[in-house]
């Protein structure tokens, strides 16, 4: 007997954001300080969170570097 469970949805967001000094490799905007979120749903029903601090660009929107 084989049992499947469908990965329904993985959302990422930006729960705080503070501007630092320095700008973005790959676009040179500029960037920010964030405190990041994903939140794991199977089947419609929120199972996990995990959060950390990552630095993302303004303009581009790319992870430059996260710390967990």
């Amino acid at each position: 007997m084989a049992c499947f469970c469908f990965l329904v949805d993985q959302r990422r967001m930006m729960r705080r954001a503070k501007p630092v000094a320095g700008t973005c490799s790959r676009c040179g905007s500029g960037a920010k300080v964030a405190d990041m979120q994903v939140s794991t749903r199977f089947c419609n029903i929120p199972l996990y969170w995990e959060s950390w601090k990552a630095i993302v660009c303004t303009y581009c929107g790319a992870t430059l570097k996260s710390y967990k």
